[in-house]
């Protein structure tokens, strides 16, 4: 779907919370087509509180189309030393533009500036969903083979609220390991 539309980033207004699940929800959409996931095409997504705190924290970037129509979004918390990505969704009519590149972009030059984060990001994705992990690792994020206590948390929490045994994995990325894929 690549083309010309042009979105840009910038960070999340309190008001932007309640736009966020529904953004969210059409990105989902996507996981229709895999079998084994599909009933995440209906599934939960981040409430408009866990947004909101984000916003609040300086964490959530939105991509804005020229009416300011949110089209995609990121939504982190900074803990311990590094800011944990909790959501990155495009909207589906908005996907194969460069947003999601775009918005991770901004996480990453918060990261790299923010003392608190020292210049890492985290998350946990699919292994091998191509919109997921395969497109971290481009973005520069490397699998962790032996998570931190609280990403195996995460994890052990994602399987047990029904994602695959062994589906999921913790990745990261450090400053000075940007790329433009």
């Amino acid at each position: 779907m690549a083309g010309t539309t042009a979105f840009a980033i910038r960070p999340g207004r309190p008001g932007d919370a309640v736009a966020l699940p529904d953004v969210e929800r059409s990105a989902a959409r996507l996981f229709g087509a895999i079998p084994a996931l599909a009933w995440l095409a209906s599934g939960d997504v981040c409430d408009i509180e866990t947004h909101a705190a984000c916003i609040a924290q300086g964490t959530c970037w939105v991509g804005v189309d020229a009416r300011d129509g949110i089209a995609g979004f990121l939504s982190a918390r900074a803990t311990g030393d590094s800011l944990h990505i909790i959501e990155l969704s495009v909207r589906q009519d908005a996907q194969g533009h460069g947003l999601g590149r775009g918005l991770l972009h901004a996480a990453m030059q918060w990261a790299s500036r923010a003392p608190q984060a020292a210049g890492r990001l985290t998350l946990t994705t699919f292994r091998d969903v191509p919109w997921n992990a395969p497109f971290y690792r481009k973005m520069g994020f490397g699998v962790m083979d032996q998570p931190p206590p609280e990403l195996a948390r995460m994890l052990a929490e994602e399987e047990a609220h029904g994602f695959p045994p062994g589906s999921r994995c913790a990745m990261q990325w450090r400053a000075g390991h940007e790329k433009t894929a």
